[in-house]
Order: structure tokens, then C-alpha cells, then sequence
């Protein structure tokens, strides 16, 4: 640390920031980023601060005059426009003219003789003057020469106090005695669809019609008029590479495979190809091509599976031997989660002497497929890879194509989880599934919105996927499937389904386990989509009431609201500017119909204590007129177990007649 006793200012405190500015916050192109700091010095000496950030093109900083709030707290905002990452920090200095100008008013008030003071103000201005240039040069040595002119007292503090003075001050102020902030802070910026997504899972094996058992990357583009008509944006598809041979894993896991039996598409690498190739029995790379291209036709990106895991037969097992761990006996150690074992699966060694080859050969996987149009990345189990290998891979992706979004799917420990968000990570699977009580819902919400976690984790919220069948949609029934649904998509920004077995409502489970029966990861299905029972329709007016409405498309958004009955969920979201409130009830009881009195934050809304307001039913079109906070709810879980309510206030026209809008 280099002294100067010239600079006097003291920055702390600085918010947001993560880990002491070691990771970037996250934020969406279009946010403001608001900028929180204490910022003071000794004595009575005016501070003024000013916020200085720089985007992902600009060379030099950008400044915006910071404002107090309170007890030494200091507010600035900026916005970020690009994708990319921006950098900001803060620079504080005392401000003498300020200063002179305060004092000048009170002595004034006091009737003290200023006939000196005079010449101080002036002097502050001549010294920003001689950094100045051009024009603005000029107008600061005119302003200097008024001052010094004035009789009249009141006159005087109206010149001074200039609002074009005081800018031109604050431009040209001496850098020299200014005191910046210790370190850069970071901001990753990314697009929309980081924040507001749907995605829907799918086997592409499972695609086939007819009489055809293999599906095929022509069968999943004939699915996209289906799936974009349901709401969803984002296709992911299962692994898609060669499956290996050796052993391949038959039928609901097990270790003997059929003839007829095509392993898990997880165990990737065979004699056919490994991560940069593609099932031959699914089609050629120019057909996953054209299927990625077609989709776009649809609103609709495909999202890769990613798994960092190799089959016995992998390319690599033979090329690169070292990349893996070997045990005693000769064998390539296996991969296990006892008493779980995966013995179709080889994890890569990551403390291997030649771990930097292992992570360029990685980064070429994802450059390989971003050339053939992918921008979505679904990660398997990042969390057995090291943190440092995740935050350099995602770091050369991004510099070069900051458009990719990358899902860690990692169902782990808390701080696990939350490191890998902080590593780069866009989006992240959390622990929603098993979330069931209001009051469990309510504090992991609270957790994910209302804390520092915001600042870099962006839930994804998953009912269901094809590892996991969660107790309570083994047991619901048609309403759980249908309350799950609302809970993941109207909580959450980010949703996803694993598709079929969710929209027609699958919940055989192996006993005792939250496991599929007869899971696709290990055969193919032939799926009746409109086998009676789905919920398909339901699904799609859930998705239609996220995509019309601005509130849903964001989660940290989210506030909770008092309802008298615990089986009932209660919470709104609204826009910025209140054009557009959204208040959800959900029953979390999938058996009984329950009610209760719900209290609405009308002053909140803006909507005055006596007016009516109406609340629009988004799922079954119905209208109720509502007045003030308390208001009564009936959730029969045969019917519909969910509201999903658009509030309209109460306006008048050119005509004096009321209307809701």
C-alpha cells in the first residue's frame, strides 16, 4: 500500500460484490446495476463520489455521479446494454467547493462578513478550470470572474449552486487527490434468455412414430411445431453420441444388456465416435445441423447434454490413457456413488500430469459444437470436476462467444452449488423438487431471492428429470403434476420439464426409491403424447401466461403474501413501473380442496383501499372483482388447484366509465 496523506477518502462496504469482487454479479442486457458503498472522511469536509464503470467495448471509464443516502451510504447506478462483461469501482474525493459553498450559506444565514470567502469559491473553480479544455475552460473561468462579481448574498448562493457549474465541477475535479477503490468489481452480462426460459427434455431415440423403434433427428424437427406450441423455447436433448458397447447397461439398470438393448445415452464413446460424434442410428451431423437450424423456426434453440465421462470403449481410453485413473489390477476405475455403480461410465482424472491437454481437448467438445449452432449447454454432475477447470473453460468460451448459456445440473451441497454459479455458471439446478411445505418453499425462496445468492445464482426450477421421480408425484395424482408445475414455473424465471413422462403424468416409481420404473435412460419409449389423463393443455396455458405477462419472466421479483392456511401458497410478481401484477394461490394439498383468505398488498399495486379491482383466472379465463386486502380463495384440486390471477386496476375513460385494465 502507497501512503498519500492527500487522500482522506475511506470506501467500504462496497455492494454488490461477491466474495470480495473475486467472482462477477450476474445481470441481463437492459438491467441497471444499482451500486452501493459507505463512503466518508474525517471532519466536516463535503464528500462527493462518483461511479466509474466500463463495458465490454469501451477503453476508458465511464462516470455517474453517485448520490448519499443516508449514514454515509452512497448510491449509483449504471446500465448495462451489451452482453459481455463490465467492470466498475468507485472513486471518492472531498469536495472543497462544496464544502465553501455550505459554509458559505451558513454564514450568510449568520450575517458573518464573506467579503473573503469570495475569493475562495472562485479559486476551487480557476483550479478545475486549468484541467479543463476548449469551452468548457472558458465557461468555468466566466463562472469563476461572476462569482467574485456578486454583491447581492442570494445571488450569489444561486450562481455558485449552478446546476451547469456544478457538473462541470464534478468533470474536471483533481484526480490527484481522488481516492479509487481498492479493486475492479465485475458484472456478466448476458442475454435474455439466461433470465427467462423453458425448456422441455427429451431421449431423441424416443422420438420415432410408427413402426419405427429408433427415433432420429428428423423425428425430433417433426416434434418442434408440438413442443413451440406448448410454450417451450428451449429443446434439450439427451446425450446424442455413440453409446458404448462394453458394458452397456440393460433395462432398468441392469448390468447384463439384451440384444435388443441400447444403454444409457450417458455412457459415451464407442468404436463409432466419442464427444464429437453423433449416434449413427439418430442421423449424420448435417441432420442434428438442420435440426438446430429448423428449430429457430420455431422460437425454439436446442440445449446439448454435456457429460464429462467416457465408456470403457471410449477413443480416449485407448489415446489417451492417462487421462484416467488406473487401479491395481489394470482395470480403468469405474464410476460410483455407493452403493450406486456406473459400471458404463469412466470419470476422467483431473489430477492427471497431463490435465492441461485433458482441459483443451474439453474446451474443443464445446467449440465443436457451438460451430454447428449450439448455444445452450445442459452440464452433467459439474460438480465432481474441479472449480478452477470450470471457471478457465467457461471464461475462453465466453470471451469469444458470450451468447452461451451453460445449466449446471449439480444436485449437491449448498456451497457446492453456489460456487459453481459463482464460477460462471448462467443457469443452475436447485433443490425445488424436494421443497413440499409452505414453509419450506417459502424459506428457500427467500434463500435463492432475497439474499446475496441472487447476485450470481439463477434457479432453474425442475419438477421432475429422468434420474429423479419425486415421492409426492408418485402419490398425487393429475393436480400434483399440475401444482409442481405452477410452483416451478411462476417462482421461477427459468423452468424446465422432463417431457412426456411429466405431461401425462408417469409416476411409477421403483419401490422405495424416487426412480422411474422402466426408465428411458435405459430403453426406448414409444409415447402416446395425447394419451388421456395429460396435462398438456394445462401446461401450455401455464407457458402462455409466463410469455404475455413481463412479471413472470423475472424471479427476484418474487414476494410472498399472508393467506390463513398453511395448504395454501400465496405470492406476487410485478413489473417495475406496476403495469403489469401477477399474485398467485396454489393448494399444496393435491387431495382436499382447500380455502382461505388471502391478503392482497393493494397499496403496493397502487390500487386505493375502496376501489375494486379485478383479478383474471389466466388458466380458466374466470373474472372476480375484488376489493381491498382480504380476499377469499377455493382451490379444488379436481378442478384446477392453482390461480394464476392478473390483477387489473380500475380506470375511466373520456366518458367517466370504469374500466379495468
Amino acid at each position: 500500500m502507497t501512503l498519500d496523506g492527500k487522500k482522506r477518502i475511506v470506501i467500504e462496504n462496497v455492494e454488490p460484490e461477491i466474495n470480495g469482487g473475486e467472482f462477477p454479479i450476474k445481470r441481463i442486457c437492459g438491467d441497471k446495476v444499482f451500486v452501493y458503498a459507505d463512503i466518508y472522511a474525517d471532519g466536516h469536509d463535503e464528500v462527493s463520489a462518483l461511479l466509474m464503470y466500463r463495458g465490454p467495448g469501451d477503453k476508458e471509464w465511464l462516470e455517474m455521479t453517485m448520490r448519499p443516502v443516508g449514514n454515509d451510504r452512497w448510491e449509483g447506478v449504471f446500465s448495462v446494454e451489451d452482453i459481455g462483461m463490465y467492470h466498475y469501482t468507485i472513486r471518492g474525493q472531498i469536495d472543497h467547493y462544496l464544502t465553501w459553498l455550505h459554509d458559505l450559506g451558513k454564514k450568510i444565514d449568520a450575517g458573518v462578513n464573506i467579503e473573503v470567502d469570495l475569493l475562495i469559491g472562485p479559486g476551487h473553480i480557476n483550479s478545475a478550470a486549468s484541467r479543463a479544455k476548449g469551452e468548457e475552460k472558458k465557461r468555468l473561468k466566466e463562472w469563476a470572474k461572476a462569482i467574485s462579481r456578486m454583491k447581492e448574498t442570494k445571488e450569489i448562493l444561486s450562481l455558485a449552486g449552478n446546476d451547469e457549474l456544478m457538473k462541470l465541477l464534478q468533470t474536471y475535479y483533481d484526480r490527484d487527490r481522488a481516492t479509487t477503490c481498492h479493486r475492479e468489481y465485475s458484472v456478466s452480462v448476458d442475454r435474455k434468455k439466461a433470465l427467462f426460459s423453458t425448456w422441455y427434455e427429451l431421449f431423441p431415440r424416443s422420438s420415432g412414430t410408427g413402426s419405427q423403434l429408433h427415433g432420429t433427428f428428423k423425428d425430433c424437427e417433426a416434434l418442434l411445431p408440438d413442443i413451440a406450441g406448448m410454450g417451450f423455447d428451449v429443446m434439450y436433448l439427451a446425450p446424442i453420441h455413440p453409446i458404448g458397447k462394453i458394458k452397456r447397461k440393460g433395462k432398468n439398470n441392469s448390468t447384463v444388456a439384451g440384444k435388443d438393448d441400447y444403454g444409457s445415452p450417458w455412457a459415451i464413446g464407442s468404436d463409432e465416435g466419442g464427444h464429437k460424434s453423433v449416434s449413427p442410428l439418430l442421423g449424420t451431423i448435417d441432420d442434428f445441423e438442420k435440426l438446430v437450424r429448423r428449430a429457430k423456426d420455431f422460437n425454439v434453440e436446442i440445449a446439448m447434454d454435456i457429460a464429462i465421462q467416457c465408456a470403457p470403449d471410449h477413443p480416449y481410453v485407448k489415446k489417451h490413457g492417462n487421462w484416467f485413473t488406473w487401479r491395481p489390477d489394470g482395470t480403468v476405475q469405474y464410476a460410483e456413488n455407493p452403493p450406486k455403480k456406473y459400471e458404463d461410465i469412466l470419470p476422467l482424472n483431473f489430477e492427471s500430469e497431463e490435465w492441461y491437454e485433458l482441459w483443451n481437448e474439453l474446451k474443443e467438445i464445446f467449440l465443436f459444437w457451438i460451430d454447428k449452432g449450439i448455444r445452450i449447454f445442459r452440464v452433467d454432475n459439474p460438480h465432481t470436476k474441479p472449480f478452477p477447470f470450470w471457471e478457465w473453460l467457461i471464461r475462453e468460451i465466453r470471451s469469444d462467444y458470450p451468447e452461451v448459456i451453460f445449466l449446471a445440473e449439480a444436485f449437491t451441497r449448498p456451497k457446492v452449488m453456489y460456487r459453481l454459479a459463482k464460477t460462471g455458471f448462467t443457469q443452475s439446478y436447485t433443490y425445488i423438487t424436494w421443497r413440499n411445505t409452505k414453509k419450506e418453499i417459502i424459506e428457500y425462496l427467500t434463500e435463492l431471492t432475497k439474499t446475496e445468492v441472487r447476485e450470481y445464482f439463477r434457479p432453474n426450477f425442475w419438477p421432475n428429470t429422468p434420474d429423479i421421480l419425486p415421492e409426492h408425484l408418485q402419490n398425487g395424482g393429475r393436480p400434483v403434476f399440475m401444482i409442481r408445475y405452477v410452483i416451478a414455473a411462476t417462482l421461477s424465471s427459468n423452468c424446465g420439464i422432463y417431457g412426456p413422462a411429466f405431461e401425462l403424468c408417469i409416476s411409477d416409481a421403483l419401490p422405495g426409491r424416487e426412480e422411474y420404473v422402466d426408465s428411458e435412460k435405459y430403453e426406448i419409449k414409444k409415447w402416446d403424447r395425447n394419451k388421456p389423463g395429460n396435462i398438456r393443455d394445462f401446461i401450455s396455458r401455464v407457458n402462455l401466461a409466463r410469455k404475455e405477462n413481463p412479471a413472470l419472466q423475472l424471479t427476484n421479483n418474487l414476494n410472498f403474501y399472508v393467506v390463513d392456511n398453511d395448504n395454501i401458497l400465496f405470492f406476487g410478481k410485478t413489473s417495475e413501473d406496476l403495469s403489469n401484477i401477477i399474485i398467485v394461490a396454489i393448494s399444496l394439498d393435491p387431495y382436499n380442496t382447500q380455502s382461505g383468505w388471502v391478503n392482497v398488498p393493494v397499496n403496493e399495486f397502487g390500487i386505493e383501499p375502496d376501489h375494486p379491482y379485478m383479478v383474471h383466472d389466466l388458466l380458466s379465463d374466470e373474472k372476480y372483482i375484488w376489493q381491498g386486502d382480504r380476499n377469499y380463495v377455493e382451490l379444488n384440486p379436481h378442478k384446477s388447484p392453482v390461480h394464476i390471477f392478473k390483477v387489473r386496476k380500475r380506470m375511466r375513460n373520456e366518458r367517466d366509465v370504469d374500466y379495468f385494465f
